[in-house]
Formats: C-alpha cells, sequence, structure tokens
C-alpha cells in the first residue's frame, strides 16, 4: 500500500507538518495550496525538502472553478494552471487536482464540459502534467463521482482522470459498488476521510468533521474492498479537514494517520477474503487486573474503599511492595514500590490506575500487531525468575499489560506466592465491567483509534452528555463477548468533572471502574455496612423514574435508600450505584445488567450533578 496525506490533515508551518509526516512513515504527500501559500520557502525549496525526507509529492491541491465557464473566465483559469505547472515542477509532481466547479456562472451542459476538459488535458499533455477530477459533494453540476467518472471515461484523454473520495461519496450516499464501473487505469488517486454521521450542510460537515478512518461512521471497510477488487495501485491518501486535529500535535495526527490507514487497508482486504498483509486483530478475553499505583498512606486509601467493596488482600508479591486483592474473577493489584514506573506515576498523579492488564488468547499476535500499527511498547528491567509480561503504552502514559489468557493462573502463582492471612472476600462483585477514561477533548479520537485498530473492538455511537458545567462527549470501545469495555471521555468545558480530572490529575487517565454484581440489591446493602462512602442521589429523581417506569413504589424506595440509580431499554434493565472518589481521583461503580448493554446514559447527568457537590470551593 502507497501511504500519502494532505498537509492539510496536520498543524504546523509546512516545512514542520512535512517533517511530521515524514517520521510516521507516509510515502507521499499532497501540497495543500494555502499550505504553500503561506509558506516563507519557495516552491522548490519545498521539493527539495520531501526529497530529502523520504517523500513523494504525490499531488498538487486544488484547482478550482474551470470546467463549464464562460469563455473569458475559462482562459484566465487555463492561463493561472499553467502557472501551477511551473510550482509543480518545483515540487517535482506531474498530478494536480481539479475539483468540479461550484460557481454559480459555470454551466452543467454535458458537451461543454467535455471540451472544456479535453482542452485542459491537452494543455496537461504539452507540459508532461495530468489532471485528477473530483466531484465534490457541493459542486453545482458535478456532485456524484459516478457522473464524474462518465465525464472522465467518455473523454478517454491520457493526461485526465479521476479523483475518488470517500467523503463526497459516502456523505452522499453514493454505493461504494459503483466504484467496480471505474478502470483502475483512470483512478489518478484515492483521498480517504470518515466522519460521524451528522445532519448539516455538505461543505461544513466536510470542512469541519473529517476524520481519519475508523473514528467515524462511514463503511470505509467496504469502499476500501472496492478499490482493492478493481486492482487500483496507487496512493490511499488521507484529506482531513479537522479543527481538532490542526490544534494538536502534527506527529501525533500523521502517527494516527499511518495507523488509520494500515486498519482500514487490513480490514478491506479480509473483507474481500484476502491474505492478511499484518496480523489480525486480538479479541481479549477479560480484564486480567487494574493495577494501582499508591503510597503506603494512599494504600491504605485504596484497601479502606476495596474492603468495603468486598475486595480481601490474599497474596503479596515475591519480591516487591505489591499486594494483590481478589473478589469473584477480579483482580485489583496495589503497587507501593518505592521506585519503578508505578513510583513514578503517583508522584505526577497521586494514587491512581496506573495499568490494565488484558488477558488475550494470542499474545504474540497481538504484540505483532502493535508492532504493525507502531504503538509504542514499554520495556522495563525485571528480577531473576519474574515474568516478563509485555506491555503498550496507554492513555495518559499508563501502561496495558497483554496476558497470555492460557498461562495467566500460572502467572499469579509464581508471582503472588507469599499468602496473606485473611478473610475471605465477599461474592457480591463478579467481574470488571467496564473502565472508564478521561483524556483532553483533542486526544478523543487518537485514542477511539488506538483501541479499535489494535483489538477486534466495535465502538458504539458518541453521546453528549450534560454535566452542570458543560457537555462530556463520550463513546464506548467495547470487544465482540463485551468482556471488555473501555469508555472514553473528553470535553472543552474547563470546569466539566472530566476536564477537571485532568487538571487535577495532570493528564488523562482512568477515572472511575466499574464491577458487575449479580445482585445489586444484596451489594450495595453489604458495601453501605462495611462502610463505603457512597454517592448520594437525591429523592427528585426517584420520584420521576417511579412515573417514568412505572416501577413499584416499594421497589423505588428501596433503591432510593441505597443510592441506586436506574435504567431500561425494552425488556432490559440497569442498576448501578457510585461510591465517592478516592482523593477526588478513582471512584468506582457497580452494575447489574438485566439484559441491558448499554452504560446508563441517562443516569449520567444525575451522577455528575451528585458529584458537582463535592466540588472544591473556588480557589481551592
Amino acid at each position: 500500500m502507497k501511504t500519502s496525506i494532505a498537509t492539510v490533515s496536520v498543524g504546523g508551518t509546512l516545512d514542520t507538518k512535512l517533517e511530521a509526516i515524514a517520521r510516521a512513515g507516509f510515502s507521499a504527500a499532497e501540497i495543500f495550496e494555502n499550505d504553500l501559500l503561506s509558506s516563507p520557502l519557495p516552491a522548490l525549496q519545498i521539493g527539495a525538502l520531501m526529497r530529502d525526507l523520504g517523500l513523494d509529492c504525490a499531488m498538487l491541491q486544488p484547482f478550482r472553478d474551470y470546467e463549464g465557464m464562460p469563455g473569458d473566465l475559462r482562459d484566465a483559469a487555463l492561463e493561472r494552471m499553467r502557472r501551477k505547472f511551473a510550482v509543480m515542477d518545483d515540487l517535482g509532481t506531474d498530478l494536480i487536482l481539479l475539483c468540479s466547479n461550484c460557481s454559480p456562472h459555470s454551466s452543467g451542459e454535458r458537451q461543454r464540459l467535455l471540451d472544456d476538459l479535453h482542452l485542459l488535458g491537452e494543455l496537461a499533455a504539452s507540459h508532461g502534467k495530468r489532471i485528477a477530477y473530483e466531484a465534490l459533494a457541493w459542486g453545482r453540476h458535478v456532485f456524484d463521482h459516478r457522473d464524474a467518472w462518465a465525464l472522465v471515461r467518455d473523454l478517454d484523454h491520457p493526461a485526465i482522470g479521476l479523483t475518488l473520495d470517500s467523503f463526497h461519496s459516502l456523505a452522499r450516499g453514493v454505493p461504494s459498488a459503483s466504484i467496480g464501473d471505474v478502470r483502475a487505469d483512470k483512478l489518478f488517486i484515492v483521498q480517504l476521510a470518515d466522519a460521524p454521521m451528522l445532519e448539516m450542510d455538505f461543505l461544513n460537515w466536510s470542512r469541519h468533521f473529517r476524520c481519519m478512518p475508523g473514528q467515524g461512521d462511514f463503511a470505509l471497510d467496504e469502499y476500501g474492498a472496492a478499490l482493492n477488487k478493481i486492482g487500483y495501485q496507487g496512493y490511499w491518501s488521507l484529506e482531513i479537514f479537522n479543527d481538532r486535529f490542526r490544534a494538536t500535535s502534527a506527529g501525533q495526527i500523521a502517527r494516527d494517520g499511518v495507523r488509520s490507514l494500515k486498519a482500514m487497508h487490513e480490514r478491506a482486504r479480509l473483507r474481500l477474503g484476502q491474505l492478511p498483509a499484518i496480523p489480525a486483530p486480538i479479541d481479549p478475553d477479560r480484564f486480567e487486573f487494574i493495577e494501582f499505583a499508591a503510597s503506603h498512606e494512599e494504600a491504605e486509601d485504596f484497601g479502606r474503599m476495596f474492603a468495603a467493596l468486598g475486595f480481601a488482600p490474599t497474596a503479596r508479591h515475591r519480591s516487591k511492595q505489591v499486594v494483590r486483592w481478589q473478589q469473584g474473577g477480579i483482580n485489583l493489584v496495589v503497587n507501593s514500590e518505592p521506585e519503578g514506573l508505578a513510583h513514578s506515576f503517583d508522584i505526577v498523579h497521586g494514587g491512581s490506575v496506573c495499568a490494565v492488564g488484558l488477558a488475550v488468547p494470542d499474545q504474540a499476535g497481538a504484540i505483532a500487531r502493535s508492532e504493525a500499527l507502531d504503538v509504542q511498547r514499554h520495556e522495563q528491567t525485571i528480577q531473576p525468575g519474574e515474568w516478563q509480561i509485555p506491555s503498550l503504552r496507554g492513555v495518559g502514559g499508563s501502561l496495558l499489560y497483554l496476558v497470555e489468557s492460557q498461562t495467566s493462573t500460572q502467572m499469579w502463582q509464581d508471582e503472588f506466592p507469599i499468602t496473606l492471612d485473611c478473610p475471605a472476600p465477599r461474592t457480591d462483585l463478579t467481574v470488571i465491567d467496564h473502565v472508564a477514561q478521561t483524556m483532553q477533548y483533542e486526544e478523543f479520537l487518537s485514542w477511539l483509534l488506538y483501541y479499535t485498530s489494535l483489538f477486534d473492538f466495535s465502538k458504539t455511537p458518541q453521546l453528549e452528555i450534560a454535566d452542570p458545567m458543560g457537555i462530556v462527549y463520550s463513546q464506548a470501545v467495547e470487544s465482540r463477548s463485551r468482556a471488555v469495555r473501555f469508555t472514553l471521555n473528553g470535553s472543552m468545558a474547563a470546569n466539566a468533572l472530566s476536564s477537571r480530572f485532568i487538571q487535577n490529575y495532570f493528564g488523562a487517565g482512568v477515572q472511575h471502574v466499574a464491577f458487575a454484581t449479580q445482585d445489586i440489591f444484596a451489594a450495595a446493602e453489604n458495601a453501605r455496612a462495611a462502610g463505603l462512602p457512597m454517592l448520594e442521589i437525591g429523592p427528585n429523581y426517584y420520584a420521576d423514574i417511579e412515573a417514568r417506569f412505572a416501577l413499584d413504589p416499594a421497589l423505588v424506595a428501596r433503591m432510593a435508600s441505597l443510592n441506586l440509580l436506574y435504567d431500561r431499554d425494552g425488556e432490559t434493565e440497569y442498576f448501578q450505584f457510585y461510591s465517592r472518589a478516592v482523593a477526588k481521583r478513582v471512584f468506582f461503580e457497580v452494575v447489574e445488567r438485566r439484559g441491558y448493554q448499554a452504560y446508563g446514559a441517562a443516569n449520567a447527568q444525575i451522577r455528575l450533578t451528585a458529584q458537582a457537590a463535592h466540588r472544591d470551593p473556588v480557589g481551592v
């Protein structure tokens, strides 16, 4: 696969954009005209820089307002194009993008369009250049790639070919199967972008909400499969207009771009039954453990919370100040080592989640895929006899451990051989239901791509949740069995709970962990009796759900006494309660799912408002 990206997709000056694009591993870049015009470097120097960086110039773009224009305006456009050919020589490319005309002065008469494109093709051929014609979704006369292809096909000029842009096609609902009618030799370049499904005009949708393949809602796997099926061998080039991306590190966006293209290309190949080019995504079996970094004092705070929830400290690490807490199929690890990553994590963030362990059926395959997608590994020194468990860099500098499912029992026995004399854990909680991670709003799509490209995860629709201080955006990624679920949360509102978490925590991280139970009432009663500091829910909520869901008043009264929240979807039900946060950083949730598979989004505002009551006064 030949990879490219338009320079408009990343932030910074043109030279820094190109450097980031090259470091990420792209084969080429499209030079966006506005980037070139605003650069202090002449085009000849930009072309030399690209060659020094090992980048081809895939294309100069865009050229506008040509075909169908009145004679004098068409002639002026031809003169502009002659000048662009000289710029293209300096850049080292023979290809320029021609957008379908949007001008109210243009004619849509088909023979006129063919004549103008022929004239342009003759001019381009005389200069050794090629024209890639694109149907803009908001084009005045040509806005469907099938119409653009019909013009290119019927003209059949060697210098005139087609550009396919996934946004322009999929935003208008053009079937990807129609790509099968395109001749691969006349498809000069493909531009790719995903996007969320929105009800808005095509121009603003395109200019502000495009995203990397896999971050939005478009059926890009099908689109990519159609490209492969016709034998297209040219550039898979990203053209992303997104305000968030331009405000984010150019290096991060460029790395995400390569990762998204590799993952999309792989899914497209698999869709056609072709052999994989990189290892397949892994479907994790379960959460194996959650690791907390904590000083000895913070470890006591977590211990009191864990004990109230029914956990018991069952074993100590063979050589480190690390304790294993258990209940049901849940493992919580508290790391109080005076050196190492957990200690550094605690110094920066305070007592908090520093790592998540996932049990995977093919550890080697998961690592090989992470390497193919350029996911950063973490290497650490281990003591003789300790297990070497591979780990990846995760959200906020935390670690994501990949534990071999088949050997996990032996791992625990070898690593935690010192049994602790303590009462047995309760049996209220069964497994980890989900882990909620909070991040900067600008990072949100990057971490979404991280999970969906690395693992065989699906994503839920993005939700907007009303915090008393602003809007929080939330989206979940889930394994096929839903045994592993992460919810991702971010906000642009400076005083929303998620933003305050990032400010106080000094970065992104795990904000809460949810545990599953088969009896929410028993779990809540036992936790309250054991002294769990629970989040208090006001009486108005219970009056509302009694009426809204026609619940038994006695049931609602019992729920109110235990601060339980409730949601229903059809015949399925969801019960949940929350603890207060440990040191205003990490809190815990207990859920009972009665066939319900969402996350109680209807209750999020209630929870956030209740948590806001415990917010520090201004200035504290």
